[in-house]
């Protein structure tokens, strides 16, 4: 699916893929719309999940919140990359309920950020004047690691990481 889109793979693709038979993979998937549903449903709980707990484990001090949260959201991307990439190119082809879940949870994550940056604007730490739209850019940066992101790279994933959290705290205007 990540080669060929969703709508340019068939099920057939999928389990031969996989080194099993479609009937096997019915088995577990009643339908390619379901299996669609459960990798984007899986990896949303786990970045969510890890995001949480990164933020909770944090000091109470929004940039240090902030890094937390774009370490886990880069790394989570790169380490699933192809996961990702689906799961960010392919939510157009989630029928309903699907799609609406998917959503909600991708707008949970994005409460973790708004939060968090919003925080540092009332506490003064951050400067920006655009604390909804910073978040938005900073997401949306830390998710496109999945479509360009190489292991055999020049960087490690942490050294990227890192850098995204630098460069996360120049965008929020960290004072």
């Amino acid at each position: 699916m990540v080669e060929h889109g969703y709508h340019g793979t068939s099920v057939r693709d999928v389990a031969e893929r996989a080194g099993m038979s479609a009937a096997a993979l019915y088995h577990h998937f009643p339908s390619k719309q379901v299996l669609l549903f459960t990798i984007m449903d899986r990896g949303m709980d786990d970045l969510i999940r890890r995001s949480e707990e990164a933020c909770a484990a944090a000091p109470d001090d929004p940039a240090e919140q902030l890094q937390a949260l774009v370490r886990v959201h880069v790394l989570r991307h790169m380490e699933h990359q192809r996961e990702s990439f689906l799961g960010n190119s392919e939510l157009r082809s989630l029928d309903e309920p699907g799609r609406s879940t998917i959503l909600a949870k991708r707008d949970r994550q994005m409460r973790l950020f708004y939060r968090v940056v919003q925080e540092g604007v009332q506490r003064g730490q951050f400067r920006t004047r655009f604390p909804t739209e910073a978040a938005r850019g900073i997401v949306t940066m830390c998710t496109a690691v999945a479509t360009w992101y190489r292991e055999a790279g020049p960087l490690s994933a942490q050294e990227i990481a890192h850098r995204y959290a630098e460069i996360a705290l120049a965008m929020v205007g960290q004072r």
